[in-house]
């Protein structure tokens, strides 16, 4: 399914009068009142009626083009050029201004709907185009509607790149495809005087079965990453272990501190428990030292009690 939409027609093709020109009705109004007076000089509506004609011919004549408009204008169905910005006169029923050109930045939003990558995943894709006219005498003669022949060439270039690439390229890199997208768009529609400033992908839409097998995908990604890492940390561990383990093993004496330290640690608050192995009670030498440490929290609780 193909769709796109026009955030601005810059003209209907039509060469008709899309405003109120003010001058034209001043031509008008003035035709008027001559023709009145000489109505009362003469006494006759002949001067009225031909200058009420005149003025209707006449008023044809000035034309106002906006800031950012050029007029094109025909001579006898042949282009003579363009006019405008501000106030210009054509000669009435020989030239006519068959289209207005807007040459401001236009905004056109288009889409490529259902439209398959290159590992057949169908995608809806929507964009939006940013877009110029730099040459309003190619805009005009060299195609017949530029606004939309604009919109169906970015839609067809953008179905053309969605279809050569895949699923994960159209995801992770957005920025080179709208510049690719870009440069295919500006190729196609040089030839009619418009320039494409730039293209920006809004959303990206993956059916949701897809979504819900990269979801449980990534999930399982990080839950083995963090797997990993905690092995990396286990393996950190151990080492550390060992070379602790072969420290104490050449000095006895730090191996006594250290047994000493722990018995602090364990017994510095008030009823606090400790189970040691008894593989360490015998390698550390620490009967003696619970012996004593259990001696002393003995004295310590029953000199509290009295």
């Amino acid at each position: 399914m193909v769709s796109f939409s026009f955030a601005r027609r810059a003209d209907d093709g039509s060469g008709s009068a899309r405003r109120v020109n003010v001058v034209a009705i001043l031509i008008l109004l003035a035709s008027v009142v001559i023709g009145l007076l000489g109505t009362r000089a003469t006494e006759s509506p002949v001067p009225l009626i031909a200058l009420i004609v005149a003025g209707f011919v006449l008023m044809q004549a000035p034309q106002i083009a906006q800031q950012w408009e050029r007029g094109v204008v025909l001579k006898l169905g042949r282009f003579v050029g363009l006019r405008g910005p501000g106030l210009f006169w054509i000669v009435p029923f020989i030239e006519r201004v068959s289209s207005w050109i807007d040459q401001r930045t236009i905004t056109t939003s288009f889409a490529a709907e259902q439209t398959l990558t290159s590992d057949t995943v169908p995608v809806n894709v929507d964009a939006v185009l940013f877009w110029m006219v730099h040459d309003a005498q190619k805009a005009a003669l060299e195609v017949q509607d530029y606004a939309p022949a604009v919109s169906w060439a970015a839609q067809t270039a953008l179905r053309d790149i969605i279809g050569r690439t895949e699923l994960a390229d159209l995801l992770r890199g957005r920025e080179q495809i709208e510049a690719e997208l870009q440069q295919l768009i500006d190729q196609r529609s040089n030839p009619w005087g418009v320039t494409v400033s730039s293209v920006e992908m809004r959303d990206i839409v993956i059916p949701v079965a897809l979504q819900d097998a990269m979801s449980r995908e990534a999930q399982a990604s990080r839950e083995k990453r963090a797997r990993i890492i905690l092995g990396q940390a286990e393996t950190e561990i151990a080492q550390s272990f060992q070379e602790a383990a072969r420290s104490y093993h050449d000095n006895p004496t730090a191996l006594h501190l250290r047994a000493m330290n722990m018995l602090y640690e364990g017994l510095k608050e008030k009823g606090a428990l400790m189970l040691i192995p008894s593989s360490a009670v015998e390698s550390m030498g620490m009967g003696g030292m619970l012996g004593a440490a259990a001696l002393r929290q003995e004295k310590l609780t029953g000199g509290t009690g009295t």
